[in-house]
């Protein structure tokens, strides 16, 4: 799931004290749903409205006037005249009175852009829903479509991916434009789990399966998985959900085809304690907020239990639903009241 919440853009963002219900109880990653295919399609068009960006106090998110007024624009009092009166603007839209910023906002007078100096925010996690067909890297000699292309603008540095999937792997893959926080993440001696929803043609046998969970041997290596279930399945495909404590250059693929079968579908749908967020359709992203990258690196050295919160499973539906509800009760007009004795 650090000193201030992260801002996002429109319809991308989990919120800082998400719902969060044990993977046990409250089935954060539907299996079936991963398997049926439809477990990136939007639940309910109300819960698509876009929630509002709201900073807490922090010592990053200065409160607009006084920085307006840090930059030798006016007095804290003009300057909030200024606000109220319209004539300033955060993002390309209309700013109000005690509203709150973080670095890389752009501001404007009148119309004008100005510099202000604000502190550098914490570092960023964004959780990205990778279609087939994408590569992982910025720069591709036979210019395929890449991950890179539909993150958010990063106003320092750039997007670090944690890991990797190649082209024809889907599912949750996550970015920080921390070097530090990404080696950190990915570092073997933190040993995070990646969860797989894996698509095999042919039912695998329990002798092939006790040779996956004790290990087999791969050209740079031996390699094993951590579990193994039974997902369901027709025909020739058969599913199965598998957790790894690595990540290797496409070693689940490997070591379905050291035990004689090949991987006709793959979907990473858990890194961590991060859970692929249903709902979040191929291609699109939403960021995690302070409290979750804190719960991220906290479970980082322990392994994922049963009832292990996860982040990200439920949050995104669960806060537009909120947001559309607050919007509703704003906007309906209030019953009347009879006065109450101390106002007579």
């Amino acid at each position: 799931m650090m000193t201030s919440p992260r801002a996002t853009e429109p319809n991308k963002s989990i919120p800082e004290d998400p719902l969060q219900a044990s993977h046990a109880e409250s089935g954060d990653i539907d299996f079936d749903d991963i398997v049926a295919g439809v477990f990136d399609e939007p639940l309910d068009p109300i819960q698509l409205q876009a929630p509002k960006r709201v900073l807490l106090p922090q010592p990053d998110t200065p409160k607009l006037h006084k920085v307006l007024a840090q930059a030798g624009l006016g007095s804290r009092v003009d300057m909030e005249k200024l606000i109220a009166e319209g004539r300033v603007s955060v993002n390309q839209e209309v700013a109000h009175v005690g509203q709150r910023i973080q670095y890389g906002d752009q501001i404007k007078v009148n119309g004008k852009p100005v510099q202000v100096r604000i502190a550098l925010s914490a570092p960023r996690v964004i959780a990205y829903h990778k279609p087939a067909g994408e590569i992982v890297s910025h720069d591709d000699p036979q210019n395929r479509p890449t991950v890179f292309r539909k993150l958010p603008r990063v106003y320092h540095g750039k997007w670090q991916s944690v890991g990797r999937l190649d082209l024809n792997t889907e599912g949750l893959l996550l970015f920080t434009d921390s070097g530090e926080l990404a080696n950190q993440l990915m570092h073997p001696r933190f040993g995070l789990e990646r969860e797989y929803a894996v698509r095999v043609l042919g039912a695998l046998s329990n002798e092939e399966k006790k040779k996956l969970l004790d290990g087999v041997q791969l050209e740079d290596g031996p390699a094993q998985f951590a579990s193994l279930e039974d997902g369901g399945g027709d025909g020739a495909n058969c599913w199965y959900r598998v957790t790894i404590n690595e990540g290797r250059n496409r070693e689940v693929r490997r070591m379905i085809e050291a035990v004689g079968h090949a991987v006709s579908r793959l979907i990473r749908i858990r890194y961590g304690a991060v859970a692929l967020p249903r709902g979040l359709q191929r291609g699109d992203w939403m960021e995690l907020g302070e409290l979750d990258i804190a719960q991220l690196l906290r479970t980082a050295s322990k392994p994922i239990k049963k009832s292990t919160p996860l982040i990200g499973a439920e949050s995104l539906y669960q806060q537009r639903k909120e947001d559309a509800a607050s919007k509703s009760r704003k906007r309906s007009p209030r019953k009347a009241t009879a006065p109450s004795r101390k106002s007579r």
